[in-house]
């Protein structure tokens, strides 16, 4: 295994109200917490030889200064919330690093409310992952280290 420098880092980043997972609306996010989704993460990530780094905020701000700091970082694997279906400032932000980053939804968004099926970051995301509850966060970081993977064959 290389050393922990050659490994590749990606940015696992939750927005707003993820730091309620496990008691906030268990019918749409089950029980499982953003704990246990870091832990899960991480692991994986330690598993494909890659280090994850964790955060939430709640903020709007916060979030795009994280993505602005993780421009060096091989990826993102992001959950917007809600500010995927409004944020502008996230948007541009994802879309300002060059950096893949692939956005994931734990519930299918598009059998939710009407205002749920518009994601204005999707479209300046690599990859775009929802209904496959916290499975999705797994599969965000294989895809967007494949995609890292990819980028750095084409260089």
């Amino acid at each position: 295994m290389p050393d922990a420098s050659d490994r590749p880092t990606v940015l696992l980043l939750n927005g707003p109200n993820l730091n309620l997972l496990g008691r906030r609306d268990p019918a749409h996010y089950g029980s499982t917490t953003l704990a246990d989704i870091e832990r899960r993460v991480t692991d994986l990530g330690a598993e494909l030889g890659a280090r994850v780094r964790c955060a939430q905020s709640n903020h709007e701000g916060e979030l795009v200064d994280l993505v602005h700091g993780a421009a060096g970082l091989d990826g993102i694997v992001i959950n917007p919330g809600a500010f995927a279906h409004y944020s502008i400032a996230l948007r541009d932000a994802v879309d300002a690093v060059d950096t893949p980053c692939v956005e994931v939804h734990i519930s299918n968004v598009y059998a939710r409310e009407e205002f749920r099926h518009t994601s204005v970051t999707a479209p300046v995301m690599q990859g775009y992952i929802a209904g496959c509850g916290v499975v999705g966060y797994e599969l965000g970081l294989r895809a967007v280290l494949a995609r890292a993977a990819e980028a750095a064959n084409a260089r």
